[in-house]
């Protein structure tokens, strides 16, 4: 089977290193550093302290690497556009796109939403050239539920937790997202089948919107943030915000903010990927964590003012470092 990773980042280069130990041709769309890492010593990853290295052709350019049975998008959201000019001659006409990427994707209301189905977000999509580009009958949708870390360019460090969420947009178990979760257990990944693969990524979306920007402003790690008292009451504002526009999109979310709190802390003290982001200077993935909330409330009718304040702060902190 011949899968591309197209972003061999943190999450893109460990589930490439599975895909392969499954069996996979596995290549890699990739730029600079990474590119030349690859090159040189394939896919790497860390794991107990164990270095695994698997072939890999890398290039910068898709059309070298041809068209594909899977394509594995892993990249944030802000590099969206540009994958979607690039990844045409990947994609053949029985093509799957693995969408694991945070926050809410841009095919979000692709048969799901009742009143919204169909409809643009535009804060992800603004001008529709992402949707044009890969079309919705190649997209199964995936939510990752682990923490890794790019130790050095092609080399990815696992850190905890080992689960793929997938699913089609329109909620049907079929064959190929069968054959596909049986593909990812076959490289140790834990999966589960969605029966609403939305659903899945505002329940992880309702948890990251908020420490993820704040962490991010404040450069502080997750157990920092949930023991202000302060911060911790702002954070759970903002989730009553977002857990009532779910509701109206047929997401209903029968935990409290304390209860999603206390899933948070059972993860330990880290650095939020966002967090990494900046640390990095890499640019953040606002739009598809809060300005999207927004304008979700917007559509809804929900009133989001401590989500506004959440956006702007961390759109300006971003903004002044140039990361936005």
């Amino acid at each position: 089977m011949k899968v591309c990773i197209y972003g061999a980042g943190a999450i893109g280069g460990w589930i490439g290193v599975k895909l392969a130990r499954a069996g996979c041709e596995v290549s890699v769309v990739a730029r600079g550093a990474t590119l030349e890492a690859v090159q040189l010593h394939g896919l790497r990853l860390e794991e107990n302290g164990k270095v695994d290295a698997v072939p890999a052709r890398a290039s910068a350019t898709p059309a070298e690497l041809g068209e594909q049975d899977l394509v594995v998008v892993a990249v944030k959201a802000p590099s969206m556009p540009d994958v979607a000019l690039a990844i045409g001659p990947l994609l053949g006409p029985r093509t799957v796109v693995l969408t694991a990427m945070n926050g809410v994707p841009w095919w979000f209301f692709e048969g799901f939403g009742g009143r919204f189905a169909g409809t643009r977000l535009k804060a992800v999509d603004p001008e529709g050239v992402i949707a044009a580009a890969i079309p919705p009958r190649h997209i199964v949708g995936c939510v990752v539920h682990a923490s890794c870390l790019v130790k050095s360019p092609g080399l990815v460090q696992h850190h905890f937790g080992n689960k793929l969420i997938v699913g089609e947009p329109s909620g049907e178990k079929t064959a190929r997202v069968r054959e596909l979760a049986a593909l990812l257990e076959k490289g140790g990944h834990e999966v589960v089948i969605s029966e609403q693969i939305q659903k899945d990524a505002w329940y992880k979306l309702w948890g990251n919107m908020t420490v993820n920007p704040v962490s991010a402003f404040t450069g502080a790690t997750t157990d920092l943030i949930l023991n202000d008292d302060l911060v911790r009451g702002f954070i759970s504002s903002v989730m009553l915000e977002a857990r009532e526009i779910g509701a109206r999109i047929g997401i209903p979310i029968d935990q409290s903010p304390e209860d999603r709190h206390q899933v948070t802390r059972r993860l330990g003290a880290f650095k939020t990927s966002m967090l990494q982001d900046v640390e990095a200077g890499k640019p953040v993935e606002i739009d598809a964590l809060v300005t999207v909330v927004r304008e979700l409330g917007e559509l809804t009718g929900v009133p989001t003012p401590y989500t506004d304040v959440l956006l702007g702060l961390s759109r300006l902190h971003a903004r002044v470092r140039g990361l936005y």
